[in-house]
């Protein structure tokens, strides 16, 4: 079946699954809860604990504040979790990319695999995710924070995929010398004005080469359309939500998440509270004029209802296929009540059930999208990598 005609019925089965989401809320039992909840194989695309670990924090400690430790992810039963190996702007500025790529990199493979074998391992493809959660492991995957860490180099890109990044997320707030961002549009300091440079194509084709998932949040809307007509693997948003509901320049509009969804693609739900919100977006805008050099108050916290109004969303106009998890977890400083951190999985499972979708509808956002999606970009590696 073509890829149009599978988002055609992806389209039909929505409206099955928004007709069900009309019904009334019917009462759900903590037994339902867990069954439905441990059944699913969760995959949480972007998770920034990893800024903590590489300066010393042990994730098998218990007590912290953060969002995120081994003995919560056990209790939100967590199957997988994306690692941020984040390189901030400064990096960008000072050449040193490539470097705290690095030392990221490490800090996932060695604080975090290394220290705790038993209860996680590396996992580098689909099958290998699935074969973690039949051992009872959290499959820890790797996923670069900002393009600038390969420093315009195609060989640092093909570096860090053999030490295990699989995806990479091609700007984060600045715009770098090859892809724009939301963040500054297009900053002239680039070298070029917006969307994709020549380079630029060039990454994303070697993305598709290797089976590096191309990941479009950050991106400028310009941006994200190259990359789309460009990319020969479905692409996704590692961490993005809708526009239509917060209108922030880092979440995606209903003509893109339909547009990804038709390659393949999938929205994973950021949880920032101020991307969930159009209250608690408007409450850091007006936080950051007043105060746009000094540290940032908390916006107020948005709610679990807010998450569920983002997938709903999704779910009318692109399908169930079409939406999956990426939290944000200890990268922001500010989550929604009900989700204040990675042991509250639980509870959207609960309020999703009680939205009216069934275990198999959850078993697709929680993790078998983005499965479906690993394995057409591993697929897509193979075909360009055997081609005569």
């Amino acid at each position: 079946m073509r890829l149009v005609q599978r988002f055609a019925l992806a389209i039909a089965c929505a409206s099955l699954v928004s007709a069900n989401l009309s019904a009334a809320k019917r009462k759900i039992s903590e037994a339902e809860v867990q069954s439905v909840h441990r059944a699913a194989l969760l995959i949480d695309t972007h998770n920034d604990v990893t800024s903590a670990t590489v300066d010393g924090f042990d994730i098998g400690s218990t007590g912290s504040k953060r969002h995120t430790d081994l003995t919560r992810l056990k209790a939100g039963g967590v199957g997988a979790v994306f690692f941020a190996a984040y390189a901030a702007a400064e990096h960008a500025a000072a050449r040193t990319s490539a470097s705290r790529a690095l030392q990221m990199i490490d800090t996932i493979r060695t604080d975090i695999v290394g220290r705790y074998p038993n209860d996680f391992v590396l996992a580098t493809s689909a099958e290998e995710i699935e074969a973690a959660g039949r051992r009872g492991q959290i499959a820890a995957l790797i996923g670069i924070e900002g393009g600038h860490a390969i420093e315009d180099s195609l060989r640092l890109l093909r570096c860090f995929y053999a030490l295990g990044v699989r995806y990479m997320t091609l700007t984060h707030t600045n715009t770098n010398s090859w892809a724009g961002s939301s963040g500054d549009t297009g900053s002239p300091a680039s070298g070029h004005r917006d969307g994709l440079t020549d380079f630029g194509r060039q990454v994303v084709a070697e993305m598709n080469r290797l089976g590096m998932m191309v990941d479009i949040s950050h991106v400028s809307d310009k941006t994200f359309w190259e990359v789309l007509e460009t990319s020969r693997a479905p692409v996704f948003a590692s961490y993005s939500s809708c526009r239509a509901i917060c209108n922030v320049a880092r979440n995606m509009t209903d003509e893109m998440i339909q547009a990804m969804a038709k390659k393949g693609g999938v929205i994973q739900i950021n949880f920032y509270s101020a991307f969930l919100s159009q209250r608690s977006a408007g409450a850091d805008r007006a936080a950051r004029n007043a105060n746009p050099a000094g540290e940032q108050p908390a916006p107020p916290a948005a709610t679990l209802e807010d998450v569920v109004a983002h997938i709903n969303h999704v779910v009318k106009i692109a399908g169930p296929g079409a939406v999956g998890i990426g939290s944000d977890y200890d990268g922001t400083n500010s989550m929604p009540a009900g989700l204040d951190d990675v042991s509250q999985f639980p509870n959207l499972t609960r309020a999703l059930l009680e939205e009216g979708y069934s275990a198999a509808d959850i078993r697709k956002i929680y993790g078998g999208n983005t499965l479906r999606l690993m394995r057409a970009v591993e697929r897509t590696a193979v075909r360009l990598t055997n081609k005569p």
